[in-house]
């Protein structure tokens, strides 16, 4: 084994039952650079970093660490060995504090009867002094937002004597400038030695971030490129297999633009997070809604839907004062809204796909009062299955047996069942490949078409350019400034977000 190989795989294949989702996979890690892991979702990716912190175990195959063959049974083995792994999914316990998350082996490990806390929290508050957090370590998990949680568990990795760092997604729930901070941390950590195994959809951070990168696609291993040598359109025609030439459908022609206002917000204002918020969404357009996190975008929507908050103002649909106290009767007027957190708010995953696309109304699909009628309910689910290019087996499949594209656009048939008049997208693409991402781009596109109101949230300031007519930008729960045409740039975005903090800094 070359000795500046931390981790060398060679044909490993993984199988559950009939489906093979790794085959023959073959891949190499250098100690002390930033590899980035780049595929679909499907591709294999999450499967292969499981095998590689013996949560699964291969069906075949060898794996050499640091030139030894070895065989990862545990987390625990992997952890012993030096690996630490920051899932994209959240797995901290919510009732305990933070220091006690961070410090979770030790605590276990531990042969004390008591557990000095002190210390532990002082080393907690080290940890996360690191990452730039300002978070409390004697807090709760569950008060804290999902940003700051994904700071936790990449501070609880750090903690770890790591030889091999896994980051999966990580800055999907991260501000600018807290992925600023990660990005400076991982530089710093390669420069002492330790590997990084970096996976995301965000081509950007790749090109930016990575010394190498590694494209998967159907289970299998394709190729592996430096960084400085390739383009993004290699990476993306070999994640795919095809070209993507228009990531963002066509904009608002002059022709289809409107004077017709579908949703007017009028002085929207709960008393802690937002004030004076006002705004319009015109026929034919999508609107984009930009800020920091924590700024107040999601608490706006959410608010408008009467899902939290008390919210005073006016809110008119096509011009009639609505009188909404309850999301389901913001559901009856046709407003709806999409979750960022499809998987804590947007999805059942357990349940088949029929039964979450008819979730949100199932006066829709019933036979009479307290019955579902099966035939209506999987019609329903195909129809708009084929609307929205659904790849599925069958309407009774589980949502957990899909990719995290075809899953968000259950969760936009959700929408879609109640015939909507305006759709609210949090965070619409989070976590799905790029060619889920054009895909739902499209879809949006032809729902404005056809006189659906669609407004986007979305921390990806390209997405947000590449697919919105018109943009308005929050900062610290007012609306500190609308952006269209030319002046739809991520500089003037950012200054808008952030103006107070920039004055402060002259």
């Amino acid at each position: 084994m070359d000795k500046d190989l931390i981790l060398k795989i060679s044909n490993l294949s993984k199988s559950f039952g009939p489906v093979r989702a790794l085959r023959g996979v073959d891949f190499e890690l250098r100690k002390g650079e930033i590899h980035a892991i780049a595929g679909e979702n499907g591709a294999g990716k999450s499967t292969l970093m499981n095998v590689i912190d013996g949560i699964l175990l291969p069906d075949s195959g060898e794996i050499l660490f640091d030139g030894e063959p070895v065989r990862i049974t545990s987390p625990a083995f992997a952890q012993q060995l030096g690996i630490g792994f920051v899932h994209q999914e959240i797995a901290l316990c919510p009732d305990v504090t933070v220091a006690e998350n961070i410090f979770m082996a030790a605590t276990n490990t531990s042969r004390a009867f008591l557990m000095d806390y002190t210390p532990l929290q002082r080393k907690a508050g080290d940890a996360l002094k690191r990452l730039g957090a300002d978070i409390n370590p004697s807090a709760l998990v569950r008060t804290l937002s999902i940003s700051q949680q994904q700071l936790v568990e990449i501070a609880k990795a750090l903690t770890l004597d790591c030889r091999v760092l896994i980051l999966d997604e990580p800055t999907a729930a991260l501000t600018e400038r807290e992925a600023q901070i990660l990005f400076g941390i991982m530089r710093k950590l390669s420069a002492q030695g330790i590997s990084i195994i970096y996976i995301s959809h965000r081509l950007v951070e790749i090109f930016e971030n990575c010394d190498r990168v590694s494209v998967f696609r159907g289970g299998q291993y394709i190729m592996t490129k430096a960084v400085a040598e390739t383009t993004p359109g290699e990476i993306v025609k070999a994640m795919v297999g095809r070209v993507i030439d228009n990531l963002y459908p066509d904009k608002q022609t002059e022709a289809e633009k409107s004077d017709d206002i579908i949703l007017d917000v009028r002085n929207l204002t709960e008393r802690t997070r937002f004030r004076d918020i006002s705004f319009q969404l015109k026929k034919g357009e999508i609107l984009g809604i930009a800020g920091l996190i924590g700024a107040g975008r999601s608490e706006i929507v959410r608010g408008i839907c009467k899902l939290e908050g008390d919210v005073t103002g006016e809110v008119l649909l096509r011009g009639r004062p609505l009188e909404i106290n309850h999301y389901k009767e913001s559901i009856a007027e046709g407003i709806v809204y999409l979750s960022e957190d499809r998987k804590g708010d947007g999805l059942f995953l357990e349940m088949p796909i029929a039964s979450n696309i008819s979730s949100l109304s199932l006066r829709q699909v019933a036979s009479g009062p307290g019955f579902i009628d099966d035939h209506k309910e999987a019609e329903q689910a195909e129809r708009l299955g084929r609307q929205l290019n659904l790849r599925y087996s069958h309407v009774g499949q589980s949502v957990s047996s899909l990719s995290g594209g075809n899953q968000q656009k259950v969760a936009i048939a959700k929408m879609l069942s109640v015939n909507p008049q305006v759709i609210f997208l949090d965070e619409p693409t989070r976590g799905v490949d790029v060619g889920a991402k054009a895909e739902i781009h499209r879809i949006l596109r032809d729902l404005v078409r056809n006189a659906v109101g669609i407004v986007v949230i979305s921390s990806e300031l390209p997405e947000l350019i590449g697919v919105c007519d018109r943009i308005i930008v929050i900062r610290e729960g007012q609306i500190s400034g609308e952006v269209s045409g030319e002046s739809m740039t991520e500089e003037r975005i950012m200054h808008l977000a952030s103006i107070e903090e920039q004055r402060q800094a002259v």
